[in-house]
Formats: C-alpha cells, sequence, structure tokens
C-alpha cells in the first residue's frame, strides 16, 4: 500500500516526504564529527517532526527522526563539553606562559636575595 493519497481523489493531501535519513545521518555525524552537523539535525528534526504532526510529512519516518534528533542533542552536548574544555586548558596554558615570561623578565624568582660581588 502506497503512503501517498493517489491525487486522483477530491481533497487530497500530498505529503512532504520525509527527511529522517538525512536527520539520522547529520545527528551521527555530529557526535562524530563536528557537533555543528548535531545542531543541524536537531532543528531539522524539531521542524520535520512538527510537520508529521500536522500531517503536512510522511510520518513513517517518525522513529528514524526522533533517533537522529537523540543524535543531534548529544552530539551538540558533547561538543559544547569539549569547546568548554579547550578553553579552559587554553586559558590555563596561556596563564602558564605569562607567569614564566614574567619571571623570565624580572630575571631572577621574586623573593630570591640578590648574587653577592666579589671586590677586586
Amino acid at each position: 500500500m502506497s503512503q501517498f493519497p493517489p491525487p486522483d481523489q477530491p481533497g487530497a493531501q500530498l505529503m512532504k516526504p520525509h527527511r529522517a535519513g538525512t536527520v539520522l545521518a547529520l545527528g551521527i555525524l555530529g557526535i562524530v564529527v563536528c557537533f555543528i552537523c548535531g545542531i543541524i539535525a536537531w532543528v531539522m528534526s524539531n521542524a520535520d517532526l512538527r510537520e508529521m504532526d500536522s500531517g503536512r510529512m510522511d510520518p513513517s519516518g517518525r522513529d528514524v527522526t526522533k533517533a537522529g534528533r537523540i543524535c543531534g542533542i548529544i552530539g551538540t552536548i558533547l561538543g559544547s563539553i569539549g569547546m568548554c574544555l579547550g578553553v579552559c586548558w587554553l586559558a590555563f596554558v596561556i596563564s602558564i606562559m605569562a607567569t614564566a615570561a614574567a619571571r623570565a623578565g624580572a630575571g631572577s624568582a621574586p623573593g630570591t636575595p640578590p648574587a653577592p660581588t666579589r671586590a677586586p
């Protein structure tokens, strides 16, 4: 049986095909490659599920679309955590380098007495 109503029936409305495969692929790419793909999958799946609920899109891809949405959410969360950790690591490295540069510029570590000089 066809998913779409025959176009010759009066009042029949053709539904848009689902994009479940695309949403799932983007969700998986969001986890594995780049969290921006996860954001795109999340947005696309929300729009597609809204259209499926309103009857404008083929509902046969609902489960796969939901799986892509979950993968997109997970990819976005993992990417955000990774980005926060990266920023913290960068701040840590910069502070270490700044401290080392300040100590090297002062000539000696603070709190150490000057070296004794020899009389001729």
